[in-house]
């Protein structure tokens, strides 16, 4: 991160509206870059999460990330971690990760309107001993938090979890194939296709 809190595209769209003052007020307060306790409680009740990344060329991508409260572990005073699950093949998100470590992180509560943003660095392990904790899981994720920090809520709508994905990964269970692999059976990965022909 740069030294200056604000680059010259926002200072000019601040200036313009006459919010450079309320900018930097809040900047003051708000931002940090170690997790309190309030900022890991939020996360470890979190059941999903949005990802932002992009690659060298600055091409950007924004995924859901959903799993089971908890699946997003506050491991350090500014670091966190996340399981890579099975999705559909093109990794687009840790392949930017690979060219390009600068991430965005954006949590909501909808059912308590509030949302948090974890700004950083990420970097992906394969052979990572959090993979024994969360099953399926074919990578982790670890993010290095340079700026954590609270966002207006006003504009988030309330609505309240129906169901919990029946796809998220539990110990002692095997996860339900997605129906769309059916359509595409012939260019799953080997172990996919060895999965399926062995339930034909």
């Amino acid at each position: 991160m740069s030294g200056e809190t604000f680059h010259s595209g926002e200072r000019a769209m601040q200036d313009q509206h006459d919010s450079r003052r309320l900018a930097d007020a809040i900047h003051r307060v708000t931002v940090h870059a170690e997790f309190t306790d309030n900022d890991r409680a939020f996360i470890a009740r979190m059941p999903m999460f949005f990802l932002a990344t992009s690659d060298a060329a600055g091409n950007l991508d924004c995924s859901y990330k959903g799993g089971d409260p908890g699946f997003v572990r506050v491991t350090g005073t500014s670091t966190l971690a996340f399981p890579n699950y099975d999705g559909n093949g093109m990794f687009m998100s840790l392949g930017n990760i690979s060219e390009h470590a600068r991430v965005g992180t954006l949590f909501i509560d909808f059912e308590r309107q509030s949302r948090m943003r974890v700004n950083g660095t990420a970097r992906v392990s394969f052979d990572d001993p959090l993979l024994e904790e969360y099953p399926e899981a074919t990578a982790i994720v670890h993010v290095t938090a340079e700026q954590i920090f609270p966002n207006c809520p006003r504009y988030i709508h309330r609505m309240e979890l129906v169901e919990r994905s029946v796809f998220v990964p539990q110990a002692g269970c095997e996860t339900p194939e997605a129906g769309w692999k059916a359509h595409f059976a012939d260019a799953l990965p080997e172990t996919q296709r060895r999965k399926r022909a062995g339930d034909a």
